[in-house]
């Protein structure tokens, strides 16, 4: 289904569910609002549905990507596509989720108690993702970055399977606050008459969960090993240079 100006956010929520990040960040109201059409909102709102429609179709090709085999690239461009996609989003669904979460958890929690366990463990999980991508961007990627151009010096965790060690810990961590908050949810399944607010944070919650396995593949799988190897391949040479 192609969108337009006419078009109904109910009916491109409805079409499209992902869209439903993209009405959030600009306020446009899906739920009660539904009926109303894109460039109506837009206008309401004070700004030109076109910017809204882009977004909506940047979103959709994103969706429709063919997945790249990242263990043929070098580090510097795995790096460069973990932070600024990866890190981007995780760091924007956290932000945009913590208040949905919040709003869902005290209007429904009565209801269904479950939602307060989710909220605390969604919380642990922001608090342990938010440095962990800082010490990443910091001080990890920084070396390896520094490694694969051959101008790195002595650092302050020895080896860089060190900080690796860490990291790889964790991301156990945040895979088993992933593997509860899915169980407490029974699969991201949504009560009967759940609201717009219950459906976008449960479509959001699982989104992340999704992004956050790709990402922690690509590190785990793909950047942490290479980075291991290359950095024995540069020790090994070096002790070679010095001994002839």
């Amino acid at each position: 289904m192609e969108f337009n100006d006419h078009t109904r956010l109910g009916q491109i929520a409805a079409t499209f569910p992902p869209s439903m990040r993209i009405f959030e960040a600009h306020g446009l109201d899906y739920c009660c609002g539904g009926q109303r059409e894109l460039g109506e909102a837009c206008a309401a709102a004070g700004f030109a549905p076109e910017k809204v429609l882009d977004e909506l179709q940047k979103l959709r090709s994103s969706h429709l990507e063919v997945a790249k085999d990242w263990s043929k690239g070098s580090l510097t461009e795995l790096i460069e596509h973990l932070v600024a996609t990866h890190h981007v989003f995780t760091r924007t669904e956290l932000a945009r989720l913590a208040p949905l979460m919040d709003k869902v958890a005290r209007v429904h929690g009565e209801n269904h108690p479950e939602l307060n366990t989710i909220r605390t463990f969604f919380i642990q999980m922001s608090d342990d993702l938010r440095p962990h991508l800082m010490k990443e961007e910091q001080v990890l990627f920084p070396y390896i970055l520094a490694l694969e151009a051959g101008q790195t010096s002595a650092s302050c965790f020895g080896t860089v399977a060190n900080p690796i060690r860490a990291m790889l810990a964790e991301h156990d961590l945040v895979g088993e606050l992933l593997h509860r908050i899915r169980d407490l949810s029974m699969d991201f399944a949504l009560p009967e008459g759940a609201c717009g607010s219950y459906q976008s944070l449960f479509m959001g919650l699982a989104d992340l969960e999704a992004d956050l396995h790709q990402h922690i593949h690509l590190e785990n799988n793909v950047l942490f090993p290479k980075a291991v190897a290359l950095e024995d391949a540069r020790l090994l040479q070096h002790n070679n240079l010095v001994n002839t």
